[in-house]
C-alpha cells in the first residue's frame, strides 16, 4: 500500500483504535446531518460506534473528555459507545455545514438519545 500512496493512489484520511466489541446482531446506518448557519444539535449519546465525516463547511464538536475542536471538510471524528457528544454545531454563522454519520449499533437500539 505504501507504493500506492506514493503514486497518487489511496491515502489514509483517518485512523483510530476501536473498543473491543462483539458486533453480533449489529447493523450500520448512515445519516446525513445538515446544519444551517449557526445551527446546533442538543447534547446526546449513541449506543454504538459513530464515525463522522465532514462533507461541507466546518463542524464544532466535543466528544467525551476530548477538547472542543473544529473539523473541516474532509476531516473525521469518532464516538465510542455511550460517549457524551456535548457539542455538535455549525462553526459558521454565515455558511451551511454538513456531515455524514456512520452509526454502528445493535439492531433495534435507539440510535441517538438526549444527554
Amino acid at each position: 500500500m505504501a507504493n500506492a500512496q506514493n503514486s497518487g493512489g489511496p491515502k489514509i484520511v483517518f485512523t483510530e483504535d476501536l473498543p473491543d466489541l462483539n458486533l453480533k446482531n449489529w447493523s450500520v446506518t448512515v445519516v446525513e446531518v445538515s446544519y444551517a448557519p449557526g445551527q446546533s444539535s442538543a447534547a446526546h449519546r449513541h449506543p454504538g460506534i459513530t464515525i463522522a465525516y465532514v462533507l461541507e463547511g466546518e463542524i464544532r464538536s466535543k466528544v467525551g473528555d476530548g477538547p472542543e475542536k473544529t473539523y473541516r471538510t474532509g476531516e473525521m471524528f469518532l464516538e465510542t459507545p455511550g460517549q457524551l457528544h456535548a457539542v455538535s454545531r455549525n462553526a459558521s454563522a454565515t455558511e451551511p455545514a454538513k456531515l455524514l454519520a456512520v452509526l454502528l449499533a445493535e439492531k433495534g437500539k435507539q440510535l441517538t438519545t438526549p444527554a
